[in-house]
């Protein structure tokens, strides 16, 4: 991927992210308790295990979409994730895309939405390759062309901690790629990363994490 697929700098860097005895309930059950995690600066964690053991709710959790029910995550400078939602960018599972509109103005409305005054293309690198798609109405593209159009956020994105849910879904061995070029462009900046995964095998420099083992 030639030179940098980045709109925008990112902010001075939060980091560390703690959390510190952990624990999240989902009504009165118990998603996961007594998790210790550091999100560091140029980090990456590869977060694994079953449906249901909470990968979804940790990711929730550090976007500050939701409160630990014990326990504490906390900023280097103190704050809560709640606190300082600008923080982390999260990016589901599910593509978030309005099917009546266009790729142009799905992706417009995720850059006002992300803070950016205006749309960065084109400009902007493209890293997936959805330009060529600018007019087109979502409904009519393919699942794999959906995750690539929802993904495309990550490249004007302020937040320095990105959280990904499954990012690779639908892609091909070719948009799989460009998201892990995407992820180690944004380590090597200083940004972080939490990604799930159902996927085998590693990543150089990653740590990984697997909910619903006995600790």
């Amino acid at each position: 991927m030639p030179g940098s697929p980045f709109a925008l700098p990112l902010p001075p860097q939060p980091f560390p992210l703690i959390l510190r005895d952990a624990a999240c309930a989902r009504g009165e059950a118990q998603v996961f308790s007594g998790l210790d995690l550091a999100v560091e600066a140029g980090g990456l964690w590869l977060v694994r295990g079953v449906n249901g053991a909470g990968k979804t709710t940790l990711l929730r959790l550090l976007a500050g979409l939701l409160r630990p029910a014990r326990g504490a995550a906390l900023w280097g400078d103190g704050r809560t994730p709640r606190a300082a939602p600008e923080r982390a960018l999260l990016v589901g599972h599910q593509d978030a895309l309005k099917p009546a509109l266009s790729v142009a103005e799905n992706l417009g409305f995720w850059a006002r939405f992300l803070g950016v005054a205006e749309m960065p293309w084109p400009q902007a690198s493209d890293p997936f390759g959805v330009w060529a798609l600018a007019d087109v109405p979502v409904r009519t593209l393919s699942a794999g062309q959906k995750r690539r159009v929802s993904l495309t956020r990550l490249a004007f994105a302020r937040a320095p901690l990105w959280l990904l849910d499954e990012p690779t879904t639908a892609l091909d061995a070719a948009g799989q790629r460009i998201v892990w070029e995407l992820i180690a462009l944004h380590r090597r900046r200083g940004g972080a990363v939490v990604v799930t995964t159902h996927a085998k095998g590693t990543v150089e420099g990653a740590n990984e994490l697997v909910l619903g083992e006995a600790r």
